[in-house]
């Protein structure tokens, strides 16, 4: 260690030595070449001002322009910090600009039935209600009702069907999309049907999903505002009932309506359509571009591994399912990945209390730059409004009847009729933007130069070049000092031999 230590130290002595020697090669100026120096910077220099307290013989006028000099240079100090501190905030504007365009690309639409599961599963399968709420904790996470009446039932059911699979469990006896279930299907005038729907699981089980990013309507644009797509859904009450005692009280239809590059979400963002009701919906387009970090909260460096476009909810799945299959060795139902399909029991001894531990320790965060997930660089929303008509008329019921082979009560507890349009053939930019770049502030800053001081670059590199002149200087000064020192001072020996001498003496 120590002789890899010594070359290195005798190394930089080299290097010190040279840089020495070179310096001293150099002669020093005198007095007054240097004073000449000085005076020749003042009165070349485009730094205005400073040749006028040089030029003036005026005692009065010298101070004079020297008190505005000093003030000047103050002044563009204090605006050039003032500019690098507001920079260094990172301030930024957010512009709304609304592009008229001739044709619009179609949303995406996800439609579920708030009736989950089939009456009969329900009659075989009873405790499966209660089992739910713990599969819907994947996606939204709530407590687990402890005190339903069913809990014996349920760990025993949990003990007797070790090798109970839920996705087989909801394609089986889920909502189904058929021509019993879709009465009509039109977009934009022409028919449709469940061929042009993309099965998806969420947690209200089977949904279907018109417009997908790889289905072919996809490519499809609407050139007229006021029309869209327009359904007829039968939603089958009696064969379709949950469990009222768990919640599931509703009857009807449940759309969101989002990108078809991006994953449905519906729980807390679904509209809505009742039984008997004819629901039209008036969407507009708005797309918002957020900064990236430091002057927003989004980072464009993050890549889903199951999805193509970064989103948010994709990124929490992503996530969970990840923790999940570090603690408990499988994927749940309703996330992304390839693992092993985690069963009830594994639902309701291992990924339950992890879902609660994500939560607890906030494993799984959203928001800011820093978090397991921030806000999406780009996303597009789609705004809605939606009124509600009762449906159908009184003619129009008879014609159902008639049509449909069902009495007049059934058409009034069954079906629900949604319209989805265009309000205008626009789109919304909400664009977050930088409210200083650095070309800005580099402007901004010679402008400071400029009205104070009257300086510029060139001004800067003079100034530049006049220190390290004086700079360079010094270091020779000091230099050749060093040597006149240590020669002037006499040797240790020599004290030594005059010390003994007066003990001598």
């Amino acid at each position: 260690m120590e002789q890899t230590e010594k070359p290195k130290a005798s190394a930089e002595k080299g290097l010190l030595e040279k840089i020495k020697l070179c310096l001293l090669k150099k002669p020093l100026p005198s007095p007054t070449e240097r004073k000449k120096f000085d005076h020749d910077f003042a009165i070349s220099t485009s730094f205005h001002g400073v040749h006028n307290i040089v030029h003036n013989q005026s005692k009065i006028r010298k101070l004079i322009w020297s008190v505005i000099v000093l003030g000047s240079v103050s002044l563009v100090v204090w605006q050039i910090y003032s500019r690098l501190v507001n920079y260094f905030t990172w301030p930024t504007t957010t512009s709304i600009e609304v592009q008229y365009v001739e044709k619009i690309e179609f949303p995406a639409v996800t439609f579920c039935n708030l009736n989950r599961f089939r009456t009969e599963a329900a009659a075989k399968f009873g405790v499966i209600f209660f089992l739910w709420n713990i599969v819907y904790k994947v996606v939204h996470l709530q407590e687990i009702r402890s005190n339903y009446s069913g809990f014996k039932d349920a760990t025993d059911f949990l003990e007797s069907h070790q090798n109970f699979s839920i996705t087989e469990f909801v394609k089986k006896n889920g909502f189904y999309l058929n021509n019993r279930t879709l009465l009509e299907c039109n977009f934009f005038g022409k028919p449709c049907g469940p061929q042009d729907f993309a099965h998806v699981f969420t947690e209200y089980g089977n949904c279907f999903t018109f417009n997908h990013g790889e289905n072919i309507q996809a490519k499809e644009k609407v050139s007229v505002s006021g029309r869209g797509l327009s359904l007829l859904f039968n939603v089958n009450q009696g064969e379709f009932t949950d469990d009222p005692a768990l919640g599931f009280v509703d009857a009807g239809i449940i759309f969101v309506i989002h990108s078809p590059k991006k994953v449905p979400q519906i729980d807390g963002l679904g509209l809505s359509s009742p039984v008997g009701m004819h629901a039209r919906v008036t969407i507009r387009q708005v797309k918002t571009v957020h900064q990236e970090h430091p002057w927003g909260e989004c980072n464009p460096n993050i890549k889903l591994q199951n999805f193509s476009t970064y989103s948010t909810s994709g990124c929490l799945k992503e996530c969970k399912a990840q923790h999940i299959q570090e603690q408990c060795g499988c994927i749940p139902y309703l996330l992304p990945g390839n693992g092993i399909e985690c069963d009830l029991q594994k639902f309701y001894n291992c990924v339950s209390p992890t879902l609660d531990l994500i939560e607890l320790k906030g494993l799984c965060t959203m928001g800011t730059h820093n978090s397991s997930c921030p806000v999406s660089c780009e996303e597009t929303e789609y705004p809605a409004t939606i009124s509600y008509s009762t449906f159908p008329s009184q003619n129009a019921l008879k014609y159902l009847s008639k049509k449909l082979n069902q009495s007049q009560e059934y058409i009034r507890e069954n079906l629900v009729n949604i319209e989805i349009n265009y309000s205008d053939l626009n789109y919304k930019i909400t664009q977050q933007q930088k409210a200083v770049s650095v070309s800005e502030l580099l402007a901004d800053v010679g402008g400071q130069l400029g009205l104070f001081c009257g300086a510029s670059m060139i001004t800067i590199i003079e100034i530049i070049e006049y220190i390290f002149t004086n700079f360079y200087w010094i270091c020779i000064l000091f230099l050749l000092k060093i040597p006149k020192m240590t020669q002037g001072a006499p040797p240790p020996g020599h004290h030594l031999e005059k010390r003994n001498h007066i003990e001598e003496c």
